[in-house]
């Protein structure tokens, strides 16, 4: 994967690196859209600091949220998901390759 394009994947596993941001994804990708009431239910913070976390979400391209009413509905981009996934996998080929590289001569 060229440097750049990895650069470019920075913000969004930054955004995944943190604990309780990850579990907000987690919980959206299980059960869907979701208010912020219902998302900070069960954690340990304040609504104001899931709002927060949801911004960091949504700035790195992994949330989007919505008006239904008085509330504010927060979904997953699973597209942006994927990109993460593409981006994993190859830097996974590239580790198989290296390990493959080594084992080869090491076997020399």
């Amino acid at each position: 994967m060229k440097a750049q394009r990895l650069a470019d994947y920075a913000p969004l596993f930054a955004a995944l690196g943190d604990a309780t941001r990850l579990r907000l994804v987690a919980r959206l990708c299980d059960k869907g859209p979701q208010s912020i009431a219902r998302l900070a239910a069960g954690e340990e913070i304040t609504r104001q600091a899931v709002t927060k976390h949801l911004q960091a979400l949504e700035d790195a391209g992994l949330v989007a949220s919505s008006r239904a009413g008085r509330e504010r509905m927060w979904e997953i981009r699973a597209a942006r998901l994927a990109h993460a996934q593409r981006a994993l996998a190859e830097i996974s080929a590239q580790w198989d390759g290296a390990i493959s590289r080594l084992r080869a001569f090491v076997e020399r």
